[in-house]
C-alpha cells in the first residue's frame, strides 16, 4: 500500500516555499521560488498575484522532480499566506490591480476612520490597523473608484491560491480574522462590519475552518501536475496561525516568539477574550474553537538587515563582534520603528532612531543597541499580552534571528522568560499548512496532529542581568512619547 503524503505551501512576502511530508511529518522534499515587491510610492507595498502562481508552479516542478513517487501520492494540500493583503478580483475571476500587502501604510486615514466607527472594535476584536484589509478597500474606493467598481470578490493571498487550486472562492477563519470584516468571536462575516467598510457579503469568499476541506484540486491542474482530482485542499491559514500549527502551539499556556523579518509573540487561547486597546491582535486559530493573541512588531531581523546594508557588513559578522557572552545593556538605545509600529502603539508614522550616539560609538555598540531595541519592543508585546490575561511560563523561539544565541539570551533576559530552541527541522508555517492538509484529507483530530517539536535547548534568562535589562526597558518605554512629540 502506498503511503499518502501531504504538501504545505507557505506564501511569504519574499517567496513561496513548498514542503512535502509523510503522514508522521517526516520531511521528504522542499523547494522555494521568489518574487519581487513593488514600492511605487513611499509607504506603498504591492505584489502581482500572478507571480505567486508562477512561483507555485515552479515549486511544484521542483518537488515533483525531487521526489516523484512521494509527489504522486499527495492526498492533501494546504496553503499558508501572509495576512491582510487585498487581492481584488472581477466577475471574470481576473485580478483588478496589484495586491496591497500587509506592510503597506497608505490607508492610515481610512483605518483611523473605520476604527472610530460604532461597534467595529467590539465585533472585530481588534484595532483597525492600516495594514488590515478593510481600510485598503476604503482607500481604493476613494482613490481608484474605477477599480473599486470592478470588485466582485476580495480574497487574501492564501485564499487567492486556494481559488487557483480549487476554482472556488474559499478562505479560512484565521486569515479572515485580520480583515476587520469578520466577527472574530462568532467566526463569521459581519454585515455591520462589512457595511462600515463599504463592502457586501457577496464580495466575500466562503468560510471554512483551516483544518477542513475547502474543496479538491481542479481537474485541469490535477492533470498538469500528474495528480488525481480527489486531492483535498485545506482551508489553510494565515502565516502566524500556520506557524502555530507547525510548532504545536494550540492550547492555553502555549506560545512562541518569532524573530523573523517582523517580530511576533503569540499565545494560543482556549476562549475569545479580546482587548483591542492593548493593540494586541485577537484572531481565530486555524482549528475550530480556538483563538490566538499576538503582539507584533513590524521590524525585527529587518532592523539588523538595515544596519547590515548601511555598514556593508553581513548580519552574522555584526553579531559575531559582540562575542558569545551577554553583557549588561549599553547606554546607546535604538527604537526599531523603521516601518512604524503595531503593538502597543498602533502608529504607522513613527520612525526609528538611535538615542545617545557619541564620538566613541562603535559599530558593535550600534549592533548591540539594535538587538536590544528589538528585545525591548518584544517586551512591549509581552506586557500587552499579559494585560489580556495571557500566562506564559516559557515559549518556543523560532525564526532566522534565533541563529544568534546571544540575541535569544538577550530576549529571554529582557522578558524574564525561558525560550526553548527546537531541534533542527521543519516546524514552521509550511509544516503547519501540510498538517492542515492531512486533517482536511483524513479527518484526523487537529489536536493530535499539531504536536510540538522536540527541544534542543532551553535558554534561560540571565538572572544576574534581569534587573539591568528591566531598568533599560523602562528607559526605552519613555522614548516613544518623546520621539512622537518631535514628529
Amino acid at each position: 500500500m502506498t503511503e499518502k503524503t501531504y504538501l504545505g505551501f507557505d506564501l511569504g512576502t519574499s517567496g513561496l516555499r513548498g514542503l512535502l511530508v509523510t503522514a508522521d511529518d517526516t520531511p521528504i522534499a522542499s523547494f522555494e521560488a521568489h518574487y519581487d515587491t513593488a514600492q511605487p510610492h513611499k509607504g506603498w507595498s504591492e505584489q502581482n498575484p500572478t507571480d505567486w502562481i508562477i512561483a507555485c508552479q515552479a515549486v511544484a516542478r521542483g518537488l515533483r522532480d525531487a521526489a516523484p513517487q512521494a509527489w504522486a501520492n499527495i492526498a492533501g494540500i494546504g496553503v499558508s499566506g501572509h495576512m491582510h493583503g487585498a487581492v481584488l478580483m472581477d466577475n471574470a475571476g481576473q485580478v483588478v490591480r496589484p495586491c496591497i500587502l500587509w506592510n503597506d501604510t497608505r490607508s492610515h486615514a481610512e483605518a483611523a476612520a473605520l476604527d472610530a466607527a460604532d461597534q467595529v472594535r467590539a465585533l472585530s476584536g481588534n484595532i483597525v490597523f492600516p495594514g488590515f484589509t478593510a481600510p485598503k478597500l476604503m482607500w481604493v474606493a476613494k482613490h481608484e473608484p474605477d477599480n473599486f467598481a470592478k470588485v466582485a470578490k476580495v480574497v487574501l493571498p492564501a485564499a487567492f491560491l486556494n481559488h487557483w487550486l480549487t476554482g472556488d472562492y474559499v478562505a479560512d477563519m484565521s486569515d479572515s480574522a485580520g480583515t476587520s470584516w469578520l466577527d472574530v468571536g462568532a467566526r463569521d462575516w459581519s454585515d455591520k462590519l462589512l457595511d462600515a467598510g463599504g463592502m457586501r457579503q457577496d464580495q466575500m469568499p466562503r468560510l471554512v475552518e483551516g483544518s477542513q476541506s475547502a474543496g479538491t484540486l481542479r481537474t485541469d491542474l490535477a492533470r498538469d501536475w500528474a495528480l488525481t482530482d480527489t486531492v483535498h485542499i485545506a482551508g489553510g491559514a494565515g502565516d502566524n496561525a500556520a506557524a502555530a500549527c507547525g510548532a504545536g502551539v494550540m492550547k492555553e499556556g502555549q506560545g512562541f516568539i518569532s524573530l523573523g523579518t517582523s517580530g511576533v509573540l503569540l499565545a494560543a487561547r482556549d476562549r475569545y477574550k479580546p482587548d483591542p486597546a492593548t493593540a494586541v491582535h485577537t484572531f481565530c486559530h486555524a482549528v475550530p474553537n480556538r483563538w490566538y493573541q499576538m503582539g507584533v512588531i513590524l521590524a525585527a531581523t529587518d532592523c539588523l538587515n538595515w544596519l547590515s546594508a548601511v555598514t556593508q557588513t553581513a548580519p552574522a559578522e555584526l553579531t559575531a563582534e559582540l562575542g558569545d557572552t551577554l553583557a549588561a545593556p549599553g547606554t546607546l538605545q535604538f527604537l526599531p520603528y523603521l516601518s512604524g509600529e503595531r503593538t502597543p502603539h498602533n502608529d504607522s508614522q513613527i520612525r526609528g532612531s538611535f538615542i545617545g550616539l557619541h564620538a566613541s560609538t562603535t559599530r558593535a555598540d550600534m549592533t548591540r543597541a539594535v538587538l536590544e531595541g528589538v528585545a525591548y519592543a518584544l517586551r512591549d508585546c509581552f506586557e500587552a499580552l499579559k494585560s489580556t490575561g495571557v500566562d506564559l511560563t516559557h515559549v518556543l523561539a523560532l525564526g532566522g534571528g534565533t541563529k544568534s544565541r546571544l540575541w535569544v539570551e538577550m530576549v529571554a533576559t529582557t522578558l524574564n522568560l525561558p525560550l526553548i530552541l527546537p531541534k533542527s527541522g521543519d516546524f514552521g508555517a509550511a509544516l503547519g499548512a501540510a498538517r492542515l492538509a492531512r486533517c482536511a484529507a483524513t479527518g484526523c483530530d487537529p489536536e493530535a496532529a499539531m504536536t510540538a517539536p522536540a527541544a534542543e535547548e532551553t535558554i534561560r534568562p540571565n538572572a544576574d542581568l534581569v534587573p539591568a535589562f528591566d531598568a533599560a526597558y523602562h528607559r526605552y518605554t519613555r522614548l516613544y512619547p518623546a520621539m512622537k512629540a518631535l514628529l
